[in-house]
């Protein structure tokens, strides 16, 4: 028997919260096309995480690495491209990506998903395990810059 705070769906978005560890249904088109903020963590478990992102035109998810956390990234709606490597300065993968496209970075990979269209790049990525705190919101990727600053110190 599931608990009585199982949820199917999301009324009233664009309220998105944090639905895990409970189990959870949901549209994942719709709500990552409706999904305003930079960074929302959708649903966080013990083992795995789902983030809504939304990129905005020219923009990207920046550089980075997860030393010990694969990551799933689902393209949702709009263009982009995909670089990945074995070193900041070895980007050897690049293709270009759209609604089509989902990526796999295995952990160790640096990576970049950059928006080439002229409207937001809409994705869903998901982390095994977690990568960030649960509950996570970053409206815009300056906050999402800071907050991550913050959680490393």
């Amino acid at each position: 028997m599931y608990p009585n705070n199982m949820r199917n769906s999301m009324p009233g978005m664009p309220n998105i919260t944090d639905y895990g560890p409970d189990p959870f249904v949901v549209n994942i088109d719709m709500v990552t096309k409706q999904n305003q903020n930079y960074r929302t963590a959708l649903w966080t478990g013990k083992y795995l995480q789902a983030t809504l992102m939304s990129i905005p035109a020219g923009g990207d998810i920046g550089l980075e690495l997860h030393p010990d956390v694969d990551q799933f990234i689902r393209i949702e709606d709009g263009i982009g491209v995909i670089q990945m490597g074995s070193s900041k300065d070895k980007l050897n993968y690049q293709k270009n990506v759209d609604g089509q496209y989902a990526i796999f970075v295995p952990a160790g990979t640096w990576h970049n998903l950059i928006n080439m269209g002229n409207r937001p790049l809409k994705v869903y990525t998901i982390y095994a395990p977690p990568h960030h705190p649960s509950g996570t919101v970053h409206p815009t990727k300056q906050a999402a810059e800071e907050a991550e600053g913050l959680e490393h110190k």
